[in-house]
């Protein structure tokens, strides 16, 4: 039985783009969520979110959670139930739609957030942004917004 395995050379140039994307996502994801666990107790999904909040100037409601991260609307509740468990965000009924609450990071929660924050650049730096150079982090930036344009499609 042959055990030979595929070089990148042999694969077809949109198939290792592709496998290269879904490789740096699930490497570095993997990276973040050790080193978060590990210094902090929080998942990389908690920690997902905590970002999105501490972005905002003001609350803003699960459902635009929900259409931001890269979460469903089952895991950011199960999420928010947790972080609010926790004492890290707070839930508060909407002014503008009596049906939707808002979420906000609590005190605690900017604090540790930012503490977070800095073990996942610290935790990126050696394999990602100390790597590539500016040019490189615009580049993907400005392929993922490509992508993130047809996600729908």
């Amino acid at each position: 039985m042959a055990t030979n395995k595929l070089t990148q050379a042999e694969m077809p140039p949109a198939d290792r783009a592709f496998y290269g994307l879904v490789w740096a996502g699930t490497v570095l994801t993997e990276r973040v969520d050790r080193a978060l666990m590990k210094a902090h107790d929080l998942p990389v999904s908690w920690f997902e979110v905590m970002l999105w909040l501490s972005s905002q100037g003001a609350p803003v409601s699960a459902s635009a959670l929900g259409n931001s991260t890269m979460l469903s609307r089952s895991q950011v509740s199960r999420v928010l139930d947790a972080l609010q468990e926790r004492g890290l965000v707070r839930r508060t009924p909407s002014a503008r739609d009596a049906r939707s609450v808002e979420v906000a990071l609590t005190e605690e929660g900017r604090l540790l957030f930012e503490r977070a924050d800095a073990t996942r650049r610290d935790c990126l730096g050696p394999v990602f942004t100390d790597v590539l150079s500016e040019q490189d982090l615009q580049a993907l930036a400005a392929i993922w917004r490509k992508l993130k344009q047809y996600k729908d499609a």
